[in-house]
């Protein structure tokens, strides 16, 4: 055995055999595409464990943009890969600290000078070239869709930032100040279930798209996502919404354990469930169960009173309204009556599914977070420019900043220049480069641009914070509350972009 040729002396005996269940990886993994799934999923097919040598940011090339924690922490997230480790001396020494069965490296390798080689042959490992030609689920990739985005999947807007002399230091601050916010989050609570699908083709009966279903996952949405995202971002939330007397209870309460939350019992509405059928990265069906009846006077009353004293607590009233029921005229005026009393921020954010809508109601709002379609529905127009519908809708509803959000578009601002007493609009461009799943999108840059502008950021600061927020959502699979640290990241990889272009 040839000990002395790698460098490594005194390892112990037990070092000196073979582990037969472990088939070690190697490499950058900047992006994980569907060639690493595919290898690692042939890995799965031999029956051995995947372990994954992580090249640290000491030792990669430039053009790998993530840092070396979120690479880590995306592959840890993957279903496939059975343990991650950042490489710390060598490739080599790795090699015989853990004595792998094989290392499997891509079938473009073969003729290439291979360093691995020869420490392998030395305790009877394999080298094994393979492009893991096999078929692979639509649950694995779901499962891989879950975890940490790639931050260069996130553009910088260099134009906005420079517009605003928006300064990165001054951004993490802010986020890091998050965690001083106290909040008060009340809506409709939704959960979000997603069923991935295999396609089995077309029904022989009828024009009909046959699938089979082969995973779900259920995840917190609406109101209950927006309080879960404040606190992973490190605020104190306080949450209130209502539920039905059904299944979806037990869910509910230990997905919500973290946070202080007063969920009241209606057994005259089921817990408003959305369903969403999916295959191939795209969402096929959506399936929504719930009630938009308001909900009656006795619990609109037991609401108002577990509120009345949360209200005195904290900094900011953020209502996330979809119409379904939660938040009647009734408790929503009462609601800003006592915001006003104690001169709390206050935001809002109402979403229309139908004609029913009207964002307006939430008056003398600090800011108002709406579709376009959904500020037309409130100032009953179909047809005038975005400016002027800023306008109108700002008139109407007496709110001091307006975010009128495009989709794909990104985010038109028409906010109040605190300096020259004047509204000024703007606009950001969407920052994802690729959209996975658009659902949420708007709860993330709720609560981003919220909590920065009860730091006391400037509403261009919390703009563009809360356009970070929602880029990291639409680039992953449901509704996953937002870690502050992943949004640190981000800015930090955006400084660094910024400076160096």
């Amino acid at each position: 055995m040839i000990f002395l040729e790698t460098g490594l002396r005194g390892l112990s005996k037990k070092n000196y055999y073979m582990n037969k269940n472990i088939i070690f990886v190697f490499g950058n993994f900047n992006i994980l595409h569907p060639g690493h799934l595919r290898l690692f999923q042939f890995i799965k097919s031999l029956k051995k464990e995947v372990y994954i040598g992580l090249i640290p940011d000491k030792d990669v090339e430039e053009s790998v943009f993530i840092n070396e924690i979120l690479r880590k922490e995306n592959l840890d997230s993957n279903s496939l890969v059975d343990k991650c480790l950042i490489i710390e001396n060598s490739i080599e020494e790795t090699i015989m600290e853990y004595k792998p069965y094989a290392v499997v490296k891509g079938k473009e390798y073969e003729n290439a000078f291979n360093p691995e080689l020869k420490i392998l042959e030395s305790y009877g490992g394999k080298l094994i070239f393979s492009s893991g030609d096999v078929v692979f689920s639509s649950k694995a990739l779901l499962k891989n869709e879950l975890g940490p985005i790639n931050n260069d999947l996130i553009s910088v807007p260099m134009d906005f930032l420079k517009r605003h002399k928006i300064n990165f230091d001054n951004i993490t601050n802010i986020i890091e100040g998050f965690s001083k916010i106290k909040v008060l989050v009340i809506g409709d609570l939704i959960l979000d279930k997603y069923i991935t699908c295999e396609p089995l083709g077309m029904s022989q009966e009828d024009p009909t798209i046959v699938v089979k279903p082969i995973d779900s996952k259920v995840f917190v949405g609406g109101a209950g996502i927006v309080a879960l995202h404040g606190s992973a971002l490190g605020s104190h939330v306080w949450f209130s919404s209502v539920s039905g007397i059904d299944e979806q209870r037990g869910f509910i309460d230990q997905e919500l354990r973290e946070i202080e939350t007063k969920i009241f019992k209606d057994p005259n509405r089921p817990t408003i469930l959305k369903e969403r059928y999916r295959s191939k990265g795209k969402t096929l069906l959506r399936v929504s169960r719930l009630s938009e009846n308001s909900i009656d006077a006795s619990l609109q009353k037991k609401l108002l009173n577990y509120v009345r004293p949360i209200i005195k607590k904290v900094d900011m009233i953020l209502f996330s309204d979809f119409n379904y029921g939660f938040l009647p005229n009734e408790v929503v005026n009462e609601v800003i009556k006592l915001g006003k009393k104690h001169k709390k921020i206050m935001i809002a954010d109402s979403q229309s599914s139908s004609q029913i809508g009207d964002i307006s109601r939430f008056n003398n709002m600090d800011l108002i977070c709406a579709t376009e379609r959904e500020a037309r529905i409130s100032v009953s127009d179909k047809e005038i420019g975005l400016v002027q519908l800023a306008e109108m809708l700002q008139k109407k509803s007496c709110a001091s900043n307006i975010f009128l959000k495009l989709g794909e578009e990104g985010i038109f601002f028409h906010v109040l220049d605190e300096l020259r007493q004047e509204f000024i609009t703007d606009k950001i461009n969407a920052l994802s480069n690729v959209a996975i799943d658009t659902a949420g999108a708007g709860d993330s840059m709720l609560i981003g641009s919220s909590l920065s502008l009860a730091t006391g950021a400037s509403v261009w600061e919390s703009a563009y914070i809360g356009a970070l927020c929602a880029a990291i959502q639409v680039n992953r699979i449901g509704n996953i509350p937002l870690q502050q640290k992943y949004l640190l990241n981000l800015v930090k990889d955006q400084k660094n972009f910024y400076e160096n272009n």
